[in-house]
């Protein structure tokens, strides 16, 4: 016999005011990354429930990056990370590419706004170490480049160094997301060689390299939303051979 939908429902609400209940514990009471939860008698006593409600509740939290469970130890607040999030948004990336790529296009455009609207900002903080790290990292590039090879690590690399004179550990650690993201999506492409070609893309992290170091906002802006023309093109023509094998 099937579980009625009001059933299903009333069952949702309750985990959900049940997850609602622990993340407001874990408020209350000061709880910071790393430190131990109450254990599970003492919360199954605290919040009124059944085992399998509260375990069903921190698989939820977990999913979530909230709770950190330990074998042998119990349960702690988890530190800082945003995985929930990267893994929700490769997902729908993904998903999308195999339809209209609309998704897809709109994580690219988060991306873009997100750089070309802090580059300003990060040209401002920018100091002499940064645009040394910088500028071993195109080095890399190039060095790749020339032998026709990708660099992944670096390109991430760059960016991330791109915007730490910010000093903002949660738009670092959301940036990267998006360059995970919009790697995946990348790599879900049948890519054209003509597009991505390694020696132009080492080209434009050097001309993006040199505006921040003449600090040249508008140049840098610039530069920057070039630099996500070549994705768009690719989802463009993915876009084109779908309709034409759907017609």
């Amino acid at each position: 016999m099937s579980t009625s939908p009001v059933r299903r429902s009333d069952a949702r609400a309750r985990l959900r005011t049940l997850t609602n209940d622990i993340t407001a514990l874990i408020l209350e009471r000061g709880l910071l990354p790393g430190d131990p939860l109450p254990t599970e008698q003492e919360l199954m006593a605290e919040l009124g429930v059944g085992r399998n409600s509260l375990r069903e509740a921190v698989k939820v939290l977990q999913a979530l990056g909230i709770i950190d469970t330990r074998h042998g130890f119990g349960m702690f607040v988890a530190d800082e990370n945003l995985n929930a999030l990267h893994d929700s948004l490769a997902f729908r990336g993904q998903m999308s590419l195999r339809h209209h790529g609309h998704e897809a296009s709109e994580l690219v455009d988060v991306r873009q706004a997100l750089e070309t609207g802090l580059i300003g900002l990060a040209i401002r903080s920018v100091t002499d170490e940064h645009l040394a790290a910088l500028e071993k990292v195109v080095g890399e590039m190039e060095d790749h480049a020339s032998r026709d090879e990708t660099f992944v690590e670096q390109d991430k690399a760059f960016h991330r160094i791109l915007f730490e004179p910010l000093g903002n550990q949660l738009l670092t650690n959301l940036l990267g997301v998006f360059w995970d993201v919009y790697r995946t999506i990348y790599d879900a492409i049948d890519t054209d060689l003509v597009i991505t070609q390694p020696v132009k893309t080492a080209q434009d992290h050097r001309d993006i390299l040199n505006a921040v170091r003449d600090r040249d906002i508008e140049k840098a802006r610039e530069l920057i939303s070039e630099h996500f023309h070549g994705i768009r093109a690719l989802l463009a023509n993915r876009q084109v051979e779908q309709d034409g094998r759907a017609n």
